[in-house]
């Protein structure tokens, strides 16, 4: 299952002008030879798939964890708060369902698009999402919610960090293989 086309092409232009390097417009000799058979490149990070895979056995137990802390001082919370928490999970378990998906299908099948939309995703999304339950001690923080918010919040870092270098090494490969292509 492919990304719709204007998505597509609006993380690739994303992608492009984030990760790509201005400064490098020729191809050193170096690239010359390692670009010459593009079948046997990988660029797929194992780090990041390393994480994902991780973090997608971790999750399951993030949310069962969360559910149950929120059932148990749902009474002892206002009500803006029961609200707030409750679309916060609800969000946060739809978000990471995409998240991690666009991020398996972008890191193995190195698509760039869907490898942007993960990381604008952990970015813009999940990060400030778990910080807000990380910290905000309005919503009574329980020790086994702040443990596994620790450590999805360790999760989300990496991959954000991973997952930068990775799709800055795609984009060169990909740019590679363009100028090439021009070539022949």
């Amino acid at each position: 299952m492919d990304l719709p086309h204007p998505i597509r092409k609006r993380l690739e232009d994303f992608s492009r002008s984030v990760f790509s390097d201005p400064s490098r417009t020729e191809l050193t000799p170096e690239d010359h030879g390692t670009l010459l058979e593009p079948s046997k490149q990988v660029v797929s990070s194992l780090p990041l798939q390393m994480s994902l895979f991780f973090n997608m056995c971790f999750f399951p137990l993030w949310w069962i964890c969360e559910v149950v802390m929120l059932q148990l001082k749902y009474s002892a919370l206002p009500d803006y708060y029961k609200f707030i928490l409750v679309t916060v999970i609800v969000v946060m378990t739809v978000i990471e369902a995409i998240r991690l998906y666009l991020g398996y299908a972008g890191n193995l099948q190195e698509k760039v698009p869907e490898l942007a939309g993960f990381w604008l995703l952990s970015i813009l999304l999940q990060f400030p999402l778990i910080l807000f339950l990380l910290f905000n001690e309005s919503i009574i923080i329980q020790p086994l919610e702040r443990g596994v918010h620790i450590v999805l919040s360790l999760f989300l870092l990496t991959q954000a960090v991973s997952g930068f270098s990775a799709l800055r090494e795609m984009v060169r490969h990909t740019e590679s293989q363009f100028h090439l292509r021009q070539f022949d």
